[in-house]
């Protein structure tokens, strides 16, 4: 009986190069030169959509997808702008436009908001994810496929 190689499938564990590119092709995040990304299907390591690309490649596989923003990394939504008071920023804080800065939420988890515009008594900070809104080419090498239990 032959022995086939495993599929990528929930549980399981992936060793793979990536690359994440803008439709410009300009590289936003990539593994390639470096170590690979080693994970377990539905662990959180991925977005989902970028999860579901994976589903049923073997080790040795190549695959290339455009992901939209619904299935990557959202929509661009004017309701995840907000305008805080210059007070809850520390006085010595350097606050221009296009600045990332990182926030606690009131559960304790850190989140990035780009600095929009500075006024007088207020900061316009926008906390969608950078690439929201964007389509994405997620382009990656299988390189080691382990089943799930």
């Amino acid at each position: 009986m032959a022995h086939t190689a495993p599929a990528i499938g929930y549980g399981s564990s992936v060793v793979m190069h990536y690359s994440l590119k803008l439709e410009d092709g300009t590289v936003v995040d990539t593994s390639k030169g470096g170590e690979p990304l080693r994970f377990t299907m539905g662990d959180g390591t991925l977005i989902e959509g970028l999860e579901m690309a994976l589903f049923g490649l073997k080790a040795g596989e190549r695959q290339n997808l455009r992901i939209t923003p619904a299935d990557a990394f959202g929509f661009w939504d004017e309701e995840r702008v907000h305008l805080m008071d210059r007070t809850e920023f520390p006085d010595d804080m350097m606050l221009e436009s296009g600045a990332i800065i990182e926030f606690e939420t009131p559960s304790g988890d850190q989140i990035p908001g780009a600095v929009l515009e500075v006024l007088e008594d207020a900061v316009r900070v926008d906390f969608n994810h950078p690439l929201a809104g964007r389509d994405i080419d997620f382009d990656v090498e299988i390189l080691e496929v382990t089943s799930g239990k």
